[in-house]
């Protein structure tokens, strides 16, 4: 009988220092539909959510039926929120361009934040957003899906021992058959499909991930120049914004093309990687193709150490993690709306966008 409460003192010692280990983080709106992928993350035990700020109360009624959610775990604003619990980060599922308000609130309080791509909207957002990161002191993440997609990871790991040579092109397709086709929330769609809110539509939406991977690629390179082509093929679909882009980013040494796209017959986030002596492409998060001269194989795919931001975040704060310029960084993320930015008005105006002579 000793031996068995000692084996279960000591179980639930354990069991207890999980649960200490577990973030207690705070969920900044919930007009994202990502905002399902951290409800599912506590469902499954990863993390603790120690509050929501959401003022909308069809939302709130919403996912409290749709997880169990209790009335305690809701608060109108993140000030309301803050003045009864201090969570270890906040994530922000908002619209993109008030990604800077959610920051402005934190960063003072000394609590990091994690947001959902893109960082911001505008250059001037995101140079706000790194100034307060840098004044306070705090981590200012971005998570993309792409982000823990194995392939990608692998990708990055084989150009940076050489295994293809310095890069010369990379490719990166993204996309599906469109928002509201596919059933996004309405709430989502008011923003997503908003010139300010979103800063664009596909450019914005599905642009980033290229932009992300390349700039990780090319070691926070800033371009060169920018060129951008957009279309407007479903305009009584999306009225407001564009639904096809296809990005051109010019490197000294290298090309990247991003193409973003509403208007697909099928779900695609894969990633080409053309350098001098081989070829990779990332087929989606689990499937990677190399080719040297005429030989093909499929590789076999190493897990990455982070597989979700969840985990990640929980390394960067614990100080096991120093960002860096990595996918999810501000040096990275800066360079991306820079690119985006540059996009958006090389579409209009019609003309190629110089960011670095």
């Amino acid at each position: 009988m000793k031996k068995l409460a000692l084996l279960a003192a000591l179980f639930c010692g354990a069991a207890t220092a999980h649960a200490q280990q577990l973030l207690h983080v705070a969920v900044a709106g919930l007009t994202h539909d990502h905002a399902h992928n951290i409800m599912h993350q506590y469902k499954r035990g990863e993390v603790i959510i120690a509050g929501i700020a959401e003022a909308d109360p069809q939302l709130v009624a919403r996912y409290k039926k749709t997880y169990n959610l209790p009335d305690s775990l809701f608060y109108p604003t993140l000030d309301a929120l803050v003045q009864h619990v201090h969570p270890d980060a906040v994530l922000a599922y908002n619209a993109i361009a008030l990604h800077l308000s959610v920051v402005e609130f934190c960063a003072p309080r000394h609590i990091p934040v994690m947001v959902e791509k893109p960082l911001a909207t505008t250059v001037k957002d995101a140079q706000r957003i790194a100034a307060l990161a840098a004044q306070y002191h705090i981590p200012v993440l971005t998570n993309y899906e792409t982000t823990w997609y194995n392939t990608n990871q692998q990708i990055n790991d084989m150009v940076s021992s050489n295994a293809i040579g310095p890069v010369r092109k990379m490719i990166v397709h993204d996309g599906h058959k469109g928002p509201k086709e596919i059933g996004c929330s309405k709430d989502f769609l008011n923003w997503l499909t908003d010139p300010i809110q979103n800063g664009g539509g596909a450019i914005r939406d599905f642009g980033c991930y290229g932009a992300d991977l390349m700039t990780w690629l090319m070691k926070n390179e800033t371009p060169v120049a920018v060129t951008a082509v957009t279309r407007h093929i479903k305009p009584d679909v999306y009225p407001k914004v564009d639904d096809d882009a296809t990005i051109l980013v010019e490197y000294a040494d290298a090309t990247g093309i991003i193409e973003a796209s509403w208007n697909w017959p099928f779900n695609i986030k894969d990633f080409e990687v053309f350098g001098k002596d081989g070829y990779l492409h990332a087929l989606n998060a689990n499937k990677l193709q190399q080719r040297i001269n005429d030989s093909t194989a499929m590789l076999e795919v190493h897990g990455a150490q982070y597989q979700d931001n969840i985990p990640y975040l929980a390394a960067v704060l614990s100080g096991k993690v120093n960002p860096g310029n990595d996918l999810s960084s501000l040096p990275n993320n800066l360079i991306v709306v820079q690119i985006l930015e540059a996009a958006s008005q090389s579409a209009k105006e019609g003309r190629r966008i110089v960011l670095k002579k």
